[in-house]
């Protein structure tokens, strides 16, 4: 049996173009792994996948068993450009807009164009307000860093002097890891400096003879 081609299905392809390109360009344009392209056509073929569970979801045919695997499926390519480097995690931002992208596809699929709009002009306020939005929470004056030293074993003696002397050169210091090899000793902090701090406590970590390396970030 052949199929008919329905307008509101080609408005729907439409609106799922328009806002995949909308959330690609801003990932596009601070260089990240999923740019318009990728957005774009995930965008677009949750859109189809909603279209079709849709056409196919009649009588015992659940409409929602499609939706459901398209979330499962997201989370796959979300999860895979998302990567650790040391403390530090990179892609959330971009797994972020590749989960909403879907979402907002899946709205246009199910033919809610408002519901889709209304979350397509919040996720992108977000994502362009969330400087100012860390700016408003964050205290002008401190800044957060991890702070890791490398010693010699034999001078770990010194280690509860080496934090009483950090201490005084930040506004808070934690302990949140120590590590032990066969001739040296690892530890790292999560600090607070205020600007007029950081000059001090770099030229502290600089010319303290006992620390054998340091890293500041």
């Amino acid at each position: 049996m052949l199929e008919h081609w329905e307008n509101l299905d080609l408005y729907k392809a439409g609106a799922a173009i328009v806002a995949g390109l909308v959330l690609g360009l801003e990932r596009e344009l601070k260089d990240k792994s999923a740019g318009i392209k990728t957005i774009t056509i995930i965008c677009l073929g949750s859109a189809l996948f909603t279209i079709i569970s849709l056409k196919i979801g009649t009588g015992t045919n659940d409409p929602g068993r499609i939706a459901a695997n398209i979330i499962t499926g997201i989370g796959f390519l979300g999860a895979g450009v998302i990567f650790k480097e040391g403390f530090n995690v990179y892609g959330l931002t971009t797994a972020g807009v590749i989960w909403i992208a879907a979402a907002i596809g899946m709205s246009i699929g199910f033919g809610y164009f408002y519901l889709a709009l209304t979350f397509l002009i919040g996720s992108l306020l977000i994502i362009y307000a969330s400087k100012m939005i860390n700016s408003m929470l964050e205290s002008k004056h401190k800044n957060n860093r991890i702070l890791s030293i490398k010693m010699d074993q034999s001078k770990a003696v010194k280690k509860e002097e080496i934090i009483s002397e950090l201490s005084k050169l930040t506004n808070s210091l934690v302990e949140i890891r120590f590590k032990k090899t066969n001739s040296e000793v690892f530890l790292t902090f999560d600090i607070s400096v205020s600007p007029q701090q950081h000059k001090e406590l770099e030229l502290y970590l600089i010319h303290h003879k006992d620390l054998i390396s340091f890293t500041y970030q």
